[in-house]
């Protein structure tokens, strides 16, 4: 204890001694310093680089407690939308596989995946190490400095950073902005929680690991993709049910045990019937929300005001913290939106603001985004819930058809989930409020209409588009049928 207060009080005497001299000589060492190296700090500090401006990207990733680790890029290109968007295309090659033979192809009865060809430095992992390394590469094209040190705030101009083996370096900064975003919760009450379990998202993984044929179960403690429509977070769930998924609806995890076997003994209590019950595993994964990564970075020390609860950093509308010359973008800032484009976005905005050739602000409102189960759902805009909780229930029009891709009709496919949902303003121009689609490539087609969504479209808009036949798209454009109307909205002819 007494070695750590001596090196302590030398630590803090240089610190402050860098500080006063750089004070006192009126520069920096850089104009800009982000901390994180996810979407939205390397696209932050590329594009300040890009305006001229001295950039440095502290980036630090602390092993999960299953002990896995990562590269340059945060959790979207290593453990978060790529890998699982591959893993997911995986899935759908096996459902066209089963399709194929419909179409004409000579396929084997028997078809199996290989885990380890997918999982085990496969194509998607090297695509992922590659990304990595492309990510270092423009670093050092546009001369960002890049160091691979946790950083912690001292003051406004400020930070600490620290590498594996503990050694400390200071770097001053005219403005600093946060950006290190988010880490899987693990539910550290549930004994054996942590010890046995891994981390991921619920309804996607279950949809991709039930598509290569393992045996998947969910657990949900009340409902599925909570904040989306509920309606159409019902068809996603049911088409998964359909094609093996299992469910365990309003059940709560006790605790997980690790047999002899090496299998895992969940132990559950189903809150309908008050009863405990219990099942084995391979694996347990758990999709419980994420914790923005803001713990160590000093937030009380220097000022900056945080949400108690959440730990997310209360943030303006241009990003700004409550301490003059720190920012916060992504995930860790409190009602921010935990999307990688999002982040990218506010990220080069909040550089050229700084930078002094813009004023434009990030728009968080009506942000497109898509789940990627096995049946896609994309949406932008209000769930059907949300516009009638603003608008009333007479106030609102949904437009809505339940249709069938042409690629399902030879394939002899179940289309029962395949939906169209328009939510639109009932009075006036009949503007669209929210726009719902599930669907193969849901978020190709919701990508598209997300555009004429930012323009401010009406149903009128959406019913002068031309469709391109024959496509799942296409239907949106003839959407013809009102939920109030109480009709069949079920798709006929072309």
């Amino acid at each position: 204890m007494a070695a750590f207060c001596k090196g302590r009080y030398r630590f803090r005497k240089t610190v402050f001694g860098h500080i006063l001299s750089r004070n006192l000589a009126g520069k920096y060492d850089y104009d800009l310093v982000v901390v994180g190296g996810g979407s939205g700090g390397l696209a932050c500090s590329k594009e300040a680089a890009q305006l001229g401006k001295r950039v440095a990207v502290l980036d630090y990733v602390e092993p999960s407690p299953k002990g896995t680790k990562w590269g340059l890029g945060g959790t979207c290109v290593n453990v978060g939308c790529i890998p699982k968007k591959l893993m997911h295309q995986s899935a759908l090659l096996g459902g066209a596989v089963k399709d194929a033979a419909k179409y004409g192809w000579s396929i084997p009865d028997k078809v199996s995946h290989d885990w380890q060809v997918l999982g085990d430095d496969s194509a998607v992992q090297n695509h992922v190490k590659s990304l990595n390394w492309g990510h270092r590469v423009q670093l050092q094209d546009k001369k960002v400095k890049y160091l691979n040190l946790k950083g912690r705030l001292m003051d406004e101009h400020t930070i600490v950073g620290t590498n594996r083996a503990g050694k400390e370096t200071v770097l001053t900064a005219e403005n600093i902005v946060i950006a290190t975003g988010g880490r899987p919760k693990y539910p550290a009450h549930i004994p054996g929680a942590m010890e046995h379990g891994i981390t991921n998202v619920a309804l996607e993984c279950a949809g991709f690991l039930t598509g290569i044929g393992l045996d998947t179960t969910i657990m949900v403690r009340s409902i599925a993709l909570r904040g989306f429509d509920q309606q159409m977070a019902g068809l996603v769930t049911a088409h998964m049910a359909s094609h093996g998924t299992q469910f365990l609806w309003r059940c709560i995890p006790k605790k997980v045990e690790k047999l002899p076997s090496g299998a895992l003994q969940v132990t559950w209590a189903d809150t309908n019937s008050q009863c405990e019950e219990q099942a084995t595993f391979d694996t347990v994964l758990w999709a419980v929300g994420r914790a923005p990564e803001t713990r160590s970075l000093n937030l009380e020390g220097v000022g900056v005001a945080h949400n108690k609860d959440t730990g997310k950093i209360i943030v303006t509308e241009d990003e700004a913290t409550s301490v003059e010359h720190i920012y916060a973008i992504g995930d860790i800032g409190e009602g921010r939106p935990e999307l990688t484009p999002t982040a990218i976005k506010a990220g080069r905005l909040l550089a050229r603001r700084l930078a002094g050739i813009s004023s434009e602000l990030m728009n968080y409102h009506n942000v497109p985004t898509t789940v990627f189960t096995p049946l896609e759902y994309g949406c932008v805009g209000l769930s059907e819930e949300e516009a009638e909780r603003r608008h009333g229930k007479d106030g609102i029009e949904v437009y809505h058809a339940f249709y069938k891709p042409l690629e399902f009709t030879v394939a002899e496919r179940d289309a029962s989930q395949c939906y169209i949902k328009v939510v639109c303003k009932r009075d006036g121009d009949r503007r669209i409020l929210g726009l719902h689609f599930t669907g193969p490539s849901a978020g190709e087609v919701v990508q598209g209409f997300a555009l004429g969504f930012q323009c401010g479209a009406t149903y009128s808009d959406l019913l002068a588009t031309v469709g391109i036949h024959p496509t799942c798209a296409e239907e949106l454009t003839k959407l013809h049928i009102t939920k109030r109307s109480g009709l069949d909205a079920t798709v006929t002819g072309c």
